[in-house]
């Protein structure tokens, strides 16, 4: 069977290759650079089981940047185009998603097509609405960044917003890929599907926001905040996993996806999901005062990335507190492997580590690694396990 992936991020890359284990795959996508790198079988993406797959593994993979090359012949088509949450118009921005649909329309009539991008609730059944000949369902990814095929290669569940037999097809295909096939495996209405995915990141951001608020707490009291994590923890209904106080939630998915959840309630009551949403504000505030309040003039931002193996930023807590101390005056240094320019947002680059920690009065990281715990009473972290 030929399958076209549209987009090489995280979602699209993985699936690509789960499914090029067992069938053709043709990867697009208009960043010519990334192409050529997934047809040398370099991963363009730090993710430690991508790039062991791609190195080493059979795999009926290849890319391109023609759209008529990807999706002529192709029974399934599999759209992870970025979706960015429009702060204007308060939706996800979807339009890439519709131009690739449009393409598959035109090149593969026939296809199966299904949407990994998050879109709104109801998203789905209105594209169905403007396209009534084609075959198009929702199917949410769940994967962590920088573990991207690990979680496809053993998948917690999967969803396919289709009850009929394209439904049953796609969660065959995807299983077929896993290394686990104990998976549970549901089908659902395509707009149950698009709630699913924004429920579940929503309440994963509620519990970053509950730990983070049970920390601010005890560093405001002067409480031991590992004490009191832990003996919550002890009840087996709340359990001792997710509770590692942070800046905040970040990342690709949380924020916007909190957001967009959001905006979908419109006239439905509520106060948790606003509640959750404003809790990532008051995090970074507090943050930033807690550091401000020992009055240093150069505070030092010790990586980025949101979470350990990744070298993704987009919409990193630290950058939010990062943006509260500039506001206060403060000068900033950043140390980020992962950046080539010498400025970022406003703020220095410093490559090298001693340069850097000889200029910053504090350091502050969002996780900890063992070159953060080198730096001594420099250091602001709220990281209490060392882990995401």
């Amino acid at each position: 069977m030929k399958i076209a992936i549209a987009g090489t991020g995280y979602v699209g890359l993985s699936n690509a290759v789960i499914l090029a284990q067992h069938h053709e795959v043709v990867a697009l996508d208009i960043n010519a650079e990334k192409v050529a790198l997934i047809n040398d079988r370099i991963s363009p993406i730090v993710d430690p089981e991508l790039e062991d797959y791609l190195a080493h593994n059979h795999l009926g993979l290849r890319a391109t940047t023609d759209p008529a090359d990807a999706y002529a012949g192709a029974q399934v088509v599999v759209i992870a185009t970025p979706t960015d949450y429009d702060t204007e118009t308060n939706f996800f921005d979807t339009s890439s998603v519709e131009a690739v649909l449009a393409s598959v329309v035109e090149h593969a009539p026939r296809a199966t097509v299904v949407i990994k991008s998050t879109i709104p609730v109801g998203y789905t059944e209105r594209l169905r609405e403007t396209h009534p000949g084609a075959t198009i369902l929702f199917s949410p990814e769940f994967l962590r960044e920088g573990r991207a095929l690990h979680d496809n290669l053993h998948p917690s569940r999967i969803i396919v917003g289709d009850t009929g037999e394209a439904g049953r097809l796609v969660a065959d295909l995807l299983l077929e890929g896993a290394l686990d096939k104990d998976v549970p495996v549901l089908l659902t209405g395509s707009t149950e599907a698009e709630a699913i995915k924004l429920f579940a990141n929503t309440y994963l951001a509620m519990r970053v926001a509950y730990f983070n608020e049970l920390d601010t707490y005890a560093a405001t009291r002067g409480l031991d905040t590992r004490q009191i994590i832990e003996g919550v923890g002890l009840d087996p209904r709340i359990g001792a996993h997710y509770n590692n106080p942070s800046f905040g939630y970040g990342g690709y998915c949380l924020p916007k996806d909190t957001r967009q959840l959001l905006a979908n309630y419109g006239d439905v009551p509520q106060t948790l999901i606003t509640a959750i949403v404003d809790a990532n504000t008051t995090r970074m505030d507090f943050i930033a005062s807690d550091i401000a309040a020992a009055q240093p003039a150069t505070v030092g931002i010790y990586r980025l990335i949101m979470k350990a193996g990744s070298d993704n930023f987009r919409a990193s807590s630290i950058q939010g507190v990062m943006s509260r101390l500039q506001a206060r005056g403060i000068d900033i240094v950043i140390y980020e492997p992962a950046l080539t320019e010498d400025t970022f947002q406003g703020a220095t680059v410093v490559r090298d580590l001693d340069a850097f920690t000889d200029r910053a009065d504090r350091i502050i990281a969002n996780r900890l690694d063992d070159t953060a715990r080198s730096f001594g009473p420099k250091l602001y972290t709220r990281d209490l396990y060392g882990r995401d």
